[in-house]
């Protein structure tokens, strides 16, 4: 067994020079390639309501569901909470410009929702919307 001390190593040289340089070399580089400017334009194109124009509007299907899960269609009350007699009102209505608006009771059901969301994609209608309403719909 060799119990000598051995010689011990040097101490790493850390050299901050050459990193300096190559730190000058990148901000000079970027000084000279960027272009600076005061202000920035973006471009936007803001939307336009036109009151006229209302026989542009897609044809709106009204669906709205009571907190208790009783559905009504532009205000009329449907027979039955099945997703089969949703499909049975809605595909008569159903048109290839026809919006649905789901308008919710906020204590509705989920399940209601999802129902009338299923009714809607059986019945071919392609645009939906949702509204949130808190109190409940007269007449229904």
């Amino acid at each position: 067994m060799n119990f000598r001390p051995r010689p011990s190593s040097p101490e790493p040289e850390i050299n901050l020079i050459p990193f300096i340089d190559v730190l000058l070399v990148v901000l000079i580089f970027l000084m000279l390639t960027t272009t600076w400017s005061r202000l920035t334009e973006i471009q936007l194109n803001l939307p336009v309501a036109d009151a006229s124009a209302s026989s542009q509007r897609p044809r709106q299907i009204i669906l709205t569901i009571t907190s208790q899960g009783r559905y009504a269609i532009n205000k009329s009350p449907v027979g039955g909470s099945s997703v089969g007699h949703l499909v049975a009102v809605l595909t008569p209505l159903a048109h290839k410009d026809a919006m649905l608006v789901i308008s919710a009771d906020a204590s509705a059901t989920h399940q209601s929702v999802i129902n009338a969301m299923e009714a809607a994609r059986r019945s071919g209608l392609p645009k939906i919307t949702f509204a949130a309403q808190s109190a409940e719909v007269p007449g229904s």
